[in-house]
């Protein structure tokens, strides 16, 4: 009875609206026996069907479609059409059969509708970017990535990436981007003492890394940077700071551009004497002269993250010394990854040369480099900058921080 009533509003509420729009039902013709004749008959709404036809003296008598039937349009049909459609293996049921719709099917979410089979989304490779994304019934359009972007990821969603602006952001560009790879940027000085670009020593790296506390409170970047001595660092480069990198990475960041700025005062010149002894001793071990392609090539492979490219690498044995090149990929490979730990990269990359049968004394010096790095002297250095130079009132702010 309520299946009924129920149908029935439907029908009512199809004819108030028809009646609305003032325009009469569709017609159709049928012959009327009793007439002997045809007449005109009123088509019956989507979802109904004519339960019995018109005739010179009565109209025509429509009637809901049963449970699993449908009408889609208004018809003369003596039934609805069954719900037949099936959804089949990856798809899903957007919208369940009604009685004016059959069912739909739809693929699920990263495939789409080819030949009545759901296929995966083509996904784009380095070098091109998404034009038109998937849907379920059209599969990614990807467009090679123009001048000025890039993109360094096989992805069905991401799109090219405009090259970062490095002089925007009051750098230079170390390294030109391309169509898979960003531009590398680094510190704006021609006052550098690498001859290769490296703006971050292994040394420096370590030693201002061991002076980032554990837990950092909302003002330890402000505090470090009132703290200092010498030349301040402007607002505009610390907010630049807090911009693009993790709190963790901020203040490796204040202290790298602390240390350009105040270069030639007496009280920073003692600490840069230290890490040039530093860079000394880790040089002894890195400067292997016969370094081929296929040894720096199997080096950056087995750090983790995004990997230092063979043009790269091709570039670095060009413009850097024997002696420099491990320190300028090591390098690379720490702003490629977002400013990571360079020696924890190492750590890592380790476990792994082995496998790919590394030369040992390679791996002995890198071990040494790493063991030297963890020792006293960086400790001596940040007691120097942080205990001696920036005094107890920064000494008890990283303390509250830990």
């Amino acid at each position: 009875m309520n299946k009924f009533l129920c149908c029935t509003l439907v029908l009512l509420d199809i004819s108030v609206k028809w009646s609305i729009q003032d325009i009469s039902p569709p017609k159709y013709l049928h012959y009327d026996p009793g007439a002997s004749r045809q007449v005109m008959c009123n088509q019956c709404p989507p979802g109904s069907y004519v339960k019995q036809h018109c005739t010179a003296s009565s109209p025509t008598v429509c009637a809901p479609c049963p449970d699993q039937y449908y009408a889609e349009d208004w018809n003369s049909n003596d039934e609805c059409q069954y719900c037949s459609a099936v959804c089949k293996e990856l798809q899903y049921i957007k919208q369940e059969c009604t009685s004016t719709q059959d069912r739909v099917c739809e693929c699920i979410e990263g495939w789409y509708l080819e030949l009545e089979f759901c296929l995966k989304h083509t996904e784009c490779p380095p070098g091109f970017g998404v034009a038109q994304p998937g849907t379920p019934e059209s599969d990614t359009v990807c467009k090679r990535c123009p001048e000025g972007f890039f993109s360094n990821e096989t992805s069905s969603k991401a799109v090219c990436q405009k090259h970062t602006n490095c002089s925007a952001l009051g750098f230079k560009t170390a390294l030109k981007g391309n169509a898979v790879r960003d531009n590398i940027c680094q510190e704006n000085t021609d006052t550098s003492p690498q001859k290769c670009g490296i703006d971050v020593t292994l040394c420096e790296e370590a030693m201002f890394r061991f002076a980032v506390p554990t837990h950092l409170t909302p003002n330890w970047l402000n505090t470090l940077a009132d703290n200092l001595p010498g030349t301040k660092i402007s607002t505009e480069n610390i907010e630049r700071i807090k911009q693009r990198h993790s709190s963790q990475e901020q203040t490796f960041q204040v202290l790298k551009l602390w240390k350009q700025q105040n270069k030639e005062q007496d009280t920073v010149k003692k600490i840069i004497q230290d890490i040039d002894l530093c860079e000394n001793s880790v040089l002894k071990h890195l400067g292997q002269p016969n370094l081929t392609f296929e040894h720096l090539n199997t080096l950056m492979a087995s750090l983790p993250g995004k990997k230092v490219g063979k043009e790269d690498i091709e570039r670095t044995m060009k413009l850097c010394q024997h002696a420099e090149q491990v320190l300028k990929l090591l390098n690379l490979w720490r702003i490629k990854n977002g400013d990571q730990d360079t020696i924890k990269g190492l750590m890592y990359g380790l476990k792994h040369l082995k496998t790919y049968h590394f030369p040992k004394r390679i791996i002995q010096s890198l071990k040494k480099v790493i063991k030297f790095l963890h020792r006293f002297p960086m400790y001596r250095l940040y007691q120097k900058l942080f205990l001696e130079m920036v005094g107890n009132q920064l000494k008890s702010v990283k303390v509250r921080c830990v």
